[in-house]
């Protein structure tokens, strides 16, 4: 019968730190029960051999002193002192006086990576994909001050595992900073923080289908990992028709739920034109139907008036969700969601049965940030950047593909690019071969849509830095027809 052996890791101040410091470590072995002295010790040689073999046991690794893990292991100090003493004489292990008993060092054979097929023109070195924001500008300083001040200033209680609707801290500062900058009409018991804004998607699709809902309509153009996320929770999406003056809301009549982008459609860059915003509410107003607003890059506005958000006019019909992944970074998962109230509450429990929550610190930095202007100052410095960079995409293009007509650089971090017909893919190809990754319209169109295909690339400018940008741009206009 095996028996699990387990060291306590106490602490072994003797002698020098070494690479890994002054502390033994925590080990798990295997190894047969008890039996006589030499098959106890042939067994912890053997336990200790594989722990080293297999990488559990790194190179330079301080090991227990034989005391403490004969203490440990209950069996003589003697017998774990053979088997080191055997383990040296292997070679795998050293020891010398002062320096206790340590790992020995050997060459470690790297895996080799699986042969990749070759792609054409080799891997992208330019990324112009749609939808990522300048990580490198995400202000680390500003942050770090932030986190300090945030921990400094919470209460015990802040690290449990608190309210499923996310630390009250972040709700407030959510409920002041949305209601000023975007026209939400938000309270903190109506905010329910998630990590990312697809986990809160398919917390509203579940929800959805809890009250008998079988389908949504959706763009027709927008992200395929949404419209997957709201069907793997049993709704169908169903495509509505788009032209220039955004989703044609006129064929919402046969919906009771509907997932828009009404501040800046998404590719495709056209704002929901009022009469149809007006009409979309009064849609969810007549058949009690439920509008789930994406506002992804709402703070990005450059060459207009802001457009508020939708939620604005009617809040009982409309969940406004929100994310920090374009104003900060993707990595932070945050995003929120500012419910009905009749729904709120129902929402929140949803996620509590999902076990699915947010780091408690992050939630309260980012409220310091909120509340205390560092936000709304990194969000005009990123804004200025981004502003910059779409001026240097069209002053490009005007100059080198001046036939190429650029669309939906009002607001956002991507621009559209219509091509002549019949060249998205030939353009996408040749894009690949000058090492840039870039995405054709096409990409983005529902598999439902009628057949208003367009042949365009959405050119994300987030994403280069700086020292790239201007090569970037170069491999992008050598693409072009």
């Amino acid at each position: 019968m095996e028996k699990s052996w387990a060291t306590s890791g106490e602490a072994d101040t003797s002698g020098p730190s070494g690479p890994h410091g002054g502390w033994s470590v925590d080990l798990h072995l295997d190894a047969p029960g008890k039996g006589s002295r030499s098959g106890v010790r042939r067994s912890l040689t053997d336990a200790l051999r594989e722990a080293v073999r297999g990488g559990r046991l790194a190179p330079g690794r301080r090991l227990p002193s034989s005391r403490t893990l004969a203490a440990d292991l209950g069996v003589a100090r003697n017998t774990v002192a053979d088997a080191y003493a055997d383990l040296v004489a292997e070679g795998w292990l050293t020891a010398r006086q002062g320096s206790g008993t340590r790992v020995a060092a050997r060459d470690v054979p790297r895996p080799v990576a699986p042969a990749r097929p070759p792609r054409s023109g080799g891997a992208p070195v330019h990324d112009l994909t749609p939808g990522r924001p300048d990580v490198a500008s995400f202000p680390r300083g500003e942050w770090l001050k932030a986190a300090r001040r945030a921990l400094a200033a919470a209460p015990n209680d802040a690290l449990g595992y608190g309210d499923p609707r996310g630390r009250i801290e972040l709700r407030t500062a959510l409920a002041a900073y949305l209601s000023r900058a975007r026209g939400v009409h938000a309270e903190p018991d109506r905010i329910v923080v998630v990590p990312g804004f697809v986990h809160g998607l398919t917390l509203l699709g579940e929800l959805l289908g809890a009250r008998g809902l079988r389908e949504i309509a959706v763009e027709s153009y927008g992200l395929d990992l949404h419209w997957d996320r709201l069907e793997r929770t049993g709704l169908a999406t169903r495509p509505l028709g788009l032209d220039e003056l955004g989703t044609r809301t006129d064929g919402l009549a046969a919906h009771r739920a509907v997932l828009l982008t009404p501040a800046h459609q998404f590719p495709v860059g056209v704002p929901l034109h009022p009469d149809r915003r007006a009409r979309a509410v009064q849609w969810a107003r007549r058949s009690d139907g439920l509008i789930l607003e994406d506002d992804y890059d709402g703070e990005f506005r450059y060459d207009r008036q802001a457009v508020g958000a939708l939620q604005g006019l009617d809040p009982d019909r409309v969940v406004y969700l929100g994310t920090a992944s374009k104003s900060l970074a993707p990595g932070l998962r945050i995003a929120w969601m500012v419910l009905p109230a009749a729904l709120a509450s129902e929402v929140a429990e949803l996620k509590d049965r999902a076990g699915a929550s947010g780091g408690a610190i992050d939630q309260l930095t980012l409220a310091e940030f909120l509340t205390s202007g560092a936000y709304d100052r990194h969000v005009r410095s990123v804004r200025l950047r981004y502003r910059r960079r779409r001026d240097q995409l069209v002053a490009a293009l005007a100059e080198r593909a001046p036939d190429v007509r650029v669309t939906g650089i009002a607001a956002g971090l991507h621009a559209v690019l219509q091509l002549p017909p019949g060249t998205e893919q030939v353009v996408v190809q040749s894009a690949s071969w000058q090492r840039l990754a870039v995405q054709g319209l096409s990409r983005f169109r529902h598999p439902g849509a009628a057949a208003d295909r367009r042949d365009a690339l959405v050119v994300g400018y987030g994403t280069p830095a700086d020292h790239t940008w201007a090569a970037a741009l170069d491999a992008l206009c050598r693409s072009l027809p």
